[in-house]
């Protein structure tokens, strides 16, 4: 998810708990809600680098837990440095800890909904997890999270105006209701996201049995989703409309043809840069064509349009001399320019 939806959800969450947080609860709360894409500066190392800490350094069981201890520590280190004019006793890590699992946990779950997913339990075994229920950016998630947080308070500024005060923790209750809204959107696009790939496994292809298929959500309507389709040698593109009336025609796909068997593909294919690639792509698609010395393999995963710029679509390009002996191989962002 996007940073100000990890951020509104962290700050509903610690709301929701009222008086049960401990010193600077909310601040842990929101700080470790927002932490975890700190792995994102993998990026400025390039393409590997991203691959291998984007979804792994900060966002596995191991990574957040160690994350949320260290944040954890430094709150406790700063509320014993500041000056005391109370009595009250120095802020517990146990207490601490748990505020910031809490914020930790709740981006991570957050993660697992879009397309892209997390890698769990890095650095113990190297596997995706994702749930494609929704997109990176949601806009009616953020809907959600902004009048769950702010109606309150402008229910409050007209009570105050009409002379009517209320005490208590401002906001608990509606942001209860917001988490509960939240859940029950995301599980309508959990259902929505079922009956996608229930329909993409139905149909036929141009002829051709699917053998897996995936559902992936787009950025402005729940009812809409980007079908991917393998087959015994093609891979399908294909619109999924699951609104009242919507017509889901399979033959209107976009085929993508696997490649044949062949020397340079299996070199290719077992390059380090494919192999660490094809456990983080969901629908590989390889093409080997040959150059002016030698072979060019190239690898992308159709889970991602060809107009995708984000940063987590990615290609695998590996050239080859005449011999099949590796002239260069690099993981690349597709967006960027080709040499």
């Amino acid at each position: 998810m996007d940073p100000a939806t990890h951020a509104l959800a962290s700050l509903a969450l610690a709301r929701a708990t009222g008086k049960r947080l401990p010193r600077f609860g909310t601040a842990m709360i929101v700080v470790c809600g927002l932490a975890p894409d700190l792995d994102y500066a993998g990026y400025f190392g390039g393409a590997a680098a991203f691959l291998r800490f984007r979804g792994a350094a900060l966002h596995s069981v191991l990574g957040a837990a160690l994350m949320a201890a260290a944040i954890a520590a430094a709150f406790c280190w700063l509320d014993r440095k500041r000056p005391r004019a109370d009595a009250l006793p120095p802020l517990g890590f146990a207490p601490a800890f748990a505020a910031c699992c809490a914020g930790a946990a709740l981006h991570v779950v957050l993660d697992l909904m879009n397309s892209v997913g997390v890698q769990l339990l890095s650095p113990f075994r190297v596997g995706w997890y994702s749930w494609d229920v929704a997109p990176w950016f949601d806009p009616w998630i953020l809907a959600i999270l902004i009048a769950g947080l702010t109606l309150p308070h402008l229910f409050r500024l007209v009570n105050e105006e009409i002379g009517e005060r209320k005490r208590g923790p401002m906001g608990q209750r509606a942001a209860i209701a917001t988490l509960l809204l939240l859940a029950a959107y995301l599980g309508v696009r959990a259902n929505l996201h079922g009956r996608a790939v229930g329909l993409l496994l139905s149909r036929e292809y141009h002829g051709r049995e699917p053998l897996s298929a995936g559902a992936f959500p787009t950025t402005l309507s729940p009812w809409d989703w980007r079908g991917v389709v393998s087959t015994d040698n093609t891979i399908e593109e294909v619109e999924v409309p699951l609104g009242a009336g919507a017509n889901f025609d399979s033959d209107a796909s976009a085929t993508h043809y696997k490649p044949q068997n062949s020397l340079a593909l299996d070199a290719g294919q077992e390059t380090p840069a494919a192999r660490q690639f094809l456990a983080y792509a969901r629908f590989p698609l390889a093409s080997v064509s040959r150059v002016e010395d030698g072979y060019r393999f190239e690898l992308c995963d159709l889970r991602f349009a060809a107009d995708d710029a984000s940063a987590e679509n990615m290609i695998v390009r590996v050239d080859f001399d005449p011999s099949l002996r590796i002239v260069r191989q690099e993981i690349r962002f597709a967006a960027s320019p080709n040499p």
